[in-house]
């Protein structure tokens, strides 16, 4: 290495040390501030509520719109997400409930939107997941709701109904499925564990590519890659976090047979969300049993000039053939027009009920 080249690189490597000691010096004190809003909060008797998601919604939009780059949104997003956690933690670190064991998906979203300071609790089945939440073991819950290639996630909309759980966020992640396996063939492997949707995303791949190996559901991915870490001759599907944490090598990325495919979580808690300036409210509705009553039952929405983003209907779980719609609606209950249609609305449902209201997800 040249005399000058080392000179050069001497020298912004000295800036980017005093850029380093700048920003401990900044992040620090943005800790310290952290602490004096706990201590606000106590003497004012708010000590229980130290996560705000439309506060730090606000944060995150503003950030990634005066962010001048060359560090593109998401990263900046990711960065600001894990300082938010870090200070969060110094008063108390959140418990997040999700569906485990770890390596699924839903860790990575309670990851993505709790950061990694937040203490996470894996729960064996989506109804625990509830529970942990309800009986005040956990915090808040991550659960997945909908699927751009597989549609509703039914359990967790059930749970829905009956909850006295809010909405007060919304995780979307972008869904990559491996083929994970310790075998280095395609050819030595004769059973496919995964979770079920997994397998109906990766369905024509399989087809492709594994037609004969066996297919085989199993609770989550992450268990999926137990089992093929334990098992010759087998494989599992799953994502990143179960790759690393099973130490499984991926033998072949991203085989989802939709190149988009992406999965919706909920955050649920004991609140919902206040207004973050972009927001959508979840409510539950059924319509009495009679010609156009659904008709009936948009009107006051599109009366009051609020738009819906999302319509789905279950079956009604206590009367044979009857059904309850899910709908998302953009806006946050205290909108006037959004307030002014769910007081139209409660007029005309045979059964109402709201969610939640919460920001829309920061990327």
């Amino acid at each position: 290495m040249s005399d000058d080249l080392q000179k050069a690189l001497a020298g912004v490597r000295a800036e980017i040390d005093g850029i380093d000691a700048e920003l401990l010096r900044l992040l620090n004190q943005r800790a310290r501030c952290a602490q004096k809003v706990g201590e606000i909060k106590a003497e004012h008797g708010e000590a229980g509520h130290i996560y705000r998601p439309e506060r730090e919604a606000q944060v995150l939009r503003r950030l990634q719109e005066s962010n001048p780059g060359p560090l593109p949104g998401e990263n900046i997003t990711f960065f600001f997400r894990e300082v938010m956690s870090a200070c969060l933690s110094l008063e108390e670190p959140l418990g997040i409930a999700f569906l485990g064991p770890l390596g699924t998906f839903s860790e990575s979203a309670a990851t993505k939107h709790f950061g990694h300071a937040a203490r996470l609790l894996p729960q064996s089945s989506i109804d625990d997941v509830f529970r942990e939440v309800e009986s005040g073991h956990a915090h808040y819950a991550v659960v997945p709701v909908e699927n751009s290639t597989e549609g509703a996630v039914g359990r967790t909309m059930d749970l829905l109904l009956g909850t006295p759980l809010r909405i007060c966020g919304e995780v979307v992640l972008r869904i990559h499925q491996n083929l994970l396996s310790n075998e280095s063939d395609l050819n030595r492997i004769g059973k496919v564990y995964s979770h079920a949707q997994s397998l109906a995303q990766c369905h024509e791949w399989l087809n492709r590519m594994l037609p004969r190996a066996q297919r085989i559901s199993v609770g989550s991915n992450a268990q999926a890659a137990q089992n093929a870490a334990a098992e010759a001759g087998t494989a599992a599907i799953a994502g990143e976090a179960a790759a690393a944490r099973y130490n499984l090598p991926k033998l072949v990325e991203n085989i989802e047979d939709e190149p988009n495919n992406t999965t919706r979580f909920l955050v649920l808690g004991k609140h919902d969300a206040g207004v973050s300036g972009r927001d959508k409210t979840s409510l539950i509705m059924s319509a009495p049993n009679r010609t156009g009553a659904l008709h009936e039952l948009l009107l006051p929405l599109s009366t009051a000039g609020v738009s819906m983003c999302r319509l789905e209907s279950r079956p009604a779980r206590n009367v044979l053939w009857e059904y309850v719609f899910y709908v998302d609606i953009e806006g946050h209950r205290d909108d006037p027009a959004v307030k002014a249609a769910l007081e139209k609305l409660a007029g005309h449902a045979a059964y109402l009920k709201i969610l939640g209201s919460y920001p829309v997800a920061v990327y």
